[in-house]
């Protein structure tokens, strides 16, 4: 079950429609003070009602030790800029 309560669920729909992970441009899903991408997990907190959408912020999904690991890991999901 998704826990719904927290600093990401005050996000609007609006804005969560349009936010997506930088680094792999997938959607986020609000879960308890973070935004989830959909594609990999990184948790982008929610920090005084503001998104913070920096990677080198981003919580590392379950498994990940470190940004190179996760980029290493997902590297057919990172959308190339």
């Amino acid at each position: 079950m998704t826990d719904t309560s927290g600093a990401a669920s005050r996000i609007s729909s609006s804005l969560l429609d349009i936010l997506r992970c930088p680094l792999t441009r997938s959607r986020l899903r609000a879960e308890g003070d973070f935004l989830i991408a959909e594609e990999g997990g990184l948790g982008y907190p929610v920090r005084d009602g503001f998104p913070v959408m920096l990677i080198e912020e981003a919580r590392l999904p379950e498994g990940v030790a470190s940004l190179e690991e996760f980029k290493q890991k997902f590297k057919d999901m990172i959308v190339a800029k």
